[in-house]
């Protein structure tokens, strides 16, 4: 047997580099370079091998829970054919890395995790930065990583690598299983040298396959379609990412059969497609939520049925109703006792035509969605005028970003008021032209999930859109945009606090309590002491970036068309009202717990709306 003699983080980069998928007679490499911090525990492993090996590039952060959103975002505008992987020290750069896991496995996104580690010698101990316990010496921080990762290992001895590797190349390219991957490399352990086998490093293809489900089962939700009245469609994320948006399309247009969109399906069909009914859920359209209190067969692709997906278990109101997931994972193709198709969107969908031809629904149940289409477009319309007094509402200034982008540029979001106004208002066009991150709704995701989706699609125009709180939980990876040259246009909305968190105590009767960025009022005692004097825009400019400030939404049309012909990442920076222009629609009710006992009346009639609400909860089996 050939071998070869490098340190165990040279051998890393080195396999990493030979990784490739297939899809489709389509071959890419998988990993598109590296981010990384470097500290203590991996500037002298993984660091030293990414300076000798320049071909697998490396990327520097400016955080290590920024650098994972930015390669989730990256995968997700890939259809989690490729990713990135991101290295950290041990200790606080690992733990740093951890929100982001999470987040990419809820999300089902592939992201490589290599946090440094204690010695595996123990020689030096405690080292900086180690978690001691008295009841093991076999335990770091890194073990934190275990609950959110879909594999988990820890290099002790250089040949672990050898099968270590590949198990978990077969989580991140598997499409049922993927998400976050950790491989925690002790830092005595990454200098550590071997004589690994040549034949470790030669090229790999991991092919992606498309499977059908037994056709027994195809034969089985194709009698169920045709027995229905009622059937809807949720389209998820997973129909994006099998690239199934044509097969949808056609298959609607054969069946009559309406849709509806979560937050990672939308754009599975064009905004005036006129059997979409757009959003669905706690924060979707009234067209879509009729249609799911009706509906005796909902048909899941590619969702997880996340609770803003059925309201909380209230969506579905049929008691007759039935289910049939399409789904890549078994895990989610269950939910809701469901018709179980495991298997690829876009083939399952090709296959299910073929059995429901002559099948089509009732001509006034399809003209019934086509008018809901066209009803809730001129909503739109109306959200997006001008208001003439003050400060802009929130659904202008979406109106200006989305008539001003061309269809195919993206709008990037994930937490605080925005994602649900973008669910209901965002005219997407393009099947890759919405990117929200509302699996984990994680503030921070935005400024360094835009640069992701950038570098994944550098010829499309990125849109963030950020609101107050999330920019100052994490704008650095303005700097990152900066230094690498993906420009972005970031819309940084400023309502002075956690204005969704805000609108949401206030319907809990809680009357906005510690959302707003106000002053301790030594009167009171409370923050209630008037807004902070924080100058976010002086901010953005300290940062390095273009910097347009927009006061009504004639100037930020022309702001928009400014920060086209900038060449950097630019901010428009904008104040809006806190109040919104649309509400609920339907069943569109979101559980959180209200207090059961209380003084103040306001929490004793959010408590009996809540009690009211869940009596309209269902249990699906």
């Amino acid at each position: 047997m050939n071998t070869i003699k490098l340190t165990v983080a040279q051998a890393l980069i080195r396999f990493l580099t030979m990784q490739k998928v297939e899809r489709d007679g389509v071959v890419q490499p998988f990993f598109a370079g590296c981010f990384g911090i470097f500290g203590h525990g991996n500037v002298g492993g993984i660091g030293q091998a990414l300076h000798q090996m320049p071909d697998f590039k490396f990327y520097q952060s400016r955080n290590e829970q920024a650098m994972v959103h930015t390669a989730a975002a990256f995968a997700k505008m890939k259809n989690r054919l490729s990713t990135f992987a991101c290295t950290s020290s041990i200790g606080p750069g690992a733990t740093n890395m951890i929100t982001a896991a999470a987040g990419a496995t809820i999300n089902r996104i592939p992201v490589l995790l290599l946090p440094g580690d204690i010695f595996s010698t123990r020689k030096v101990d405690p080292v900086l930065q180690q978690l001691e316990a008295s009841y093991t010496q076999d335990i770091s921080v890194n073990d934190c990583f275990k609950p959110i990762s879909k594999y988990w290992d820890r290099i002790n001895r250089p040949e672990q690598l050898i099968n270590s590797l590949p198990a978990a190349m077969r989580v991140l390219t598997s499409q049922d299983e993927t998400g976050a991957v950790t491989i925690c490399l002790p830092q005595d352990v990454q200098a550590e040298s071997f004589e690994f086998p040549e034949s470790f490093f030669e090229e790999k293809i991991w092919y992606i396959p498309r499977p059908v489900p037994e056709f027994e089962l195809l034969k089985r939700a194709a009698e169920l379609i045709r027995n229905s009245k009622k059937p809807m469609i949720i389209a998820g994320g997973g129909v994006i990412y099998s690239e199934a948006t044509d097969e949808l399309k056609s298959f609607i247009e054969q069946t009559g059969i309406p849709v509806g969109e979560t937050f990672a399906g939308k754009g599975a069909l064009p905004f005036d497609h006129p059997l979409n009914l757009g959003a669905t859920g706690a924060t979707g359209t009234k067209g879509a939520n009729v249609h799911s209190t009706e509906a005796d067969l909902i048909i899941g692709i590619g969702t997880r049925y996340s609770d803003f997906t059925t309201a909380s278990k209230t969506a579905f109101q049929n008691k007759e109703v039935k289910f049939i997931n399409i789904n890549i994972a078994a895990f989610d193709a269950f939910k809701h006792g469901a018709l179980s198709l495991t298997g690829d969107a876009r083939a399952t969908l090709e296959a299910l035509s073929k059995l429901l031809e002559g099948f089509e629904t009732d001509i006034f149940y399809r003209n019934k969605a086509a008018e809901f289409n066209i009803s809730w477009d001129e909503k739109v319309s109306e959200a997006y005028l001008p208001n003439s007094e003050g400060l802009m509402y929130q659904s202008e200034v979406i109106g200006a970003v989305n008539d001003f982008s061309d269809p195919k540029d993206v709008v990037l979001c994930a937490a605080g008021s925005l994602p649900g106004d973008l669910h209901k208002l965002w005219r997407t066009r393009d099947p890759k032209g919405f990117h929200l991150e509302y699996g984990f709704s994680c503030m921070g995701y935005e400024i360094a999930g835009g640069l992701g989706a950038k570098m994944a699609c550098p010829d499309r125009e990125i849109y963030v859109m950020v609101g107050d709180g999330s920019y100052l939980m994490m704008g650095t990876e303005i700097v990152t945009s900066i230094q690498e040259g993906y420009k972005l246009t970031i819309i940084l909305i400023n309502n002075n606090g956690y204005a969704s968190i805000g609108g949401l105590s206030k319907s809990l009767g809680t009357e906005g309590f510690g959302t707003s960025y106000q002053y301790r009022n030594p009167e009171t005692g409370q923050l209630d002491g008037g807004f902070l004097p924080v100058d976010l825009a002086e901010n953005v400019r300290s940062l390095g970036a273009e910097l347009i400030k927009a006061e009504n939404n004639h100037s930020l049309k022309d702001a928009l068309k400014q920060a086209k012909e900038y060449s950097k990442t630019t901010v428009i920076y904008v104040e809006t009202k806190p109040e919104r222009k649309l509400a609920g629609y339907g069943h569109a009710w979101w559980e959180v717990p209200v207090s059961e006992v209380s003084e103040k009346d306001s929490v004793k009639d959010a408590f009996g709306k809540m009690k009211e609400n869940q009596k309209k909860q269902r249990y699906f089996n």
